[in-house]
């Protein structure tokens, strides 16, 4: 399982962060708060709030992949 915080900023990256993730064959989930929604649902990632930083798990052992295809998103500390 990896984890990676990430910040999705608007409409075309949500839709674009939705597409990454529907190339997966594993769960993708984003947390916020209380919240967990299934990151391959548009509307799952639209009911979250977007302004606040987020976190997505993968259910994945490829770091490296999961790092390179979500570098764009992945919130740098």
């Amino acid at each position: 399982m990896i984890k990676r915080n990430v910040m999705i900023t608007g409409f075309k990256e949500a839709q674009e962060f939705n597409r990454i993730c529907s190339h997966f064959e594993c769960d993708m989930d984003l947390l916020q708060g209380k919240y967990i929604v299934d990151a391959k649902s548009i509307m799952g990632i639209f009911s979250l709030n977007l302004e606040e930083q987020l976190e997505l798990v993968a259910n994945s052992d490829d770091e490296v992949l999961i790092d390179d295809k979500f570098q764009e998103f992945i919130k740098k500390r």
